[in-house]
């Protein structure tokens, strides 16, 4: 691990100013993700800022229904609060589908959005990586590919994004709430929070140098039977082939994302349409123009599957 400064910051636009004053820095809260790359040297801050004191940590009410999340809210604390398990449930269950007990208990909500992926190659320093290091190439074009992309993805990086949370919050319409260094604020969409690798797999979110996030919040509660189903190589300790989230309302329709396909949580609206005519004629609008490599072409057929395996329980 290379040697870093450190302090503690006293108020959100503190730390955005802070991290944007100092290259190289970057923020800090569970660290359960950065501190693992930072021993792998993928990672190299500079400066960290900790914003473990900052007072995110809080589920709260909103005037018009839903919730608000802070930031620095625990993955353990925000998979038991009664509201979320009554309310969000989807939520509850993907949380609870991600990681081990430890790093729930250590791991935050902005953090879980931010985490980067897990594809080998990235985690590799030895292999070429556009991810890691832009315009050196993609090391699982061609390679291993049991785990990455099939959607999305591009000729610079086919890795996934390994959030289980993030592709809960995708299909509750979400919003991310930042602070920016100048303490100018913003609310994003969960939508548009998340990029496609394109040409710069390297940049994995619209947010700006410094931006803070403070909160995530949550629509009023949307009704219907929820869903949250993991398919991995091991029970536990897995990031996910495919995970599927999904709303199912009395006569049939709701929504659906899948986790586990893409670069980031993979949501398609009009393909929600379908519902009531089953999975096949959802996947086949959700996967439409999906790529799959010789390695990872099965996650095609297993999506369509587990949404079926959901539906079906949706109708039991």
């Amino acid at each position: 691990m290379k040697p870093f400064t450190y302090e503690r910051a006293r108020s959100p636009a503190e730390a955005a100013a802070a991290v944007v004053r100092q290259p190289g820095a970057k923020f800090i809260a569970g660290g359960t993700n950065l501190l693992d790359l930072m021993k792998l040297q993928i990672e190299t801050p500079t400066h960290l800022v900790d914003v473990n004191g900052l007072q995110l940590d809080r589920i709260e009410p909103l005037p018009e229904g839903g919730l608000r999340i802070g930031a620095l809210v625990r993955n353990t604390d925000l998979a038991a609060d009664e509201r979320v398990r009554r309310d969000y449930a989807v939520l509850a269950r993907a949380l609870l589908a991600g990681a081990s007990g430890q790093l729930r208990n250590k791991a935050t909500t902005a953090g879980n959005l931010l985490q980067r992926t897990r594809c080998p190659y990235f985690y590799d320093p030895a292999q070429p990586c556009n991810k890691r290091r832009p315009g050196s190439g993609c090391s699982a074009i061609g390679g291993v590919s049991r785990q990455l992309a099939v959607i999305g993805a591009s000729e610079a990086c086919i890795a996934t994004n390994p959030s289980d949370m993030a592709v809960a919050m995708r299909v509750l319409d979400a919003q991310v709430e930042t602070v920016k260094p100048d303490g100018a604020t913003r609310r994003i969409p969960i939508a548009e929070f998340h990029l496609l690798p394109g040409e710069t797999p390297q940049t994995e979110t619209v947010l700006e140098p410094g931006e803070l996030i403070t909160a995530v919040t949550l629509p009023p509660p949307a009704g219907g039977r929820h869903f949250y189903c993991k398919v991995r190589d091991r029970a536990s300790y897995a990031f996910a082939l495919v995970s599927v989230a999904a709303i199912v309302q009395k006569d049939g329709t709701g929504r659906v994302a899948l986790g586990g396909v893409a670069h980031k949580p993979w949501r398609v609206e009009a393909a929600e349409e379908a519902l009531p005519r089953g999975a096949a004629a959802v996947t086949e609008r959700l996967l439409a123009g999906a790529r799959p490599a010789p390695d990872n072409a099965f996650k095609l057929p297993l999506a369509e599957r587990t949404l079926g395996a959901v539906l079906a329980a949706a109708r039991s």
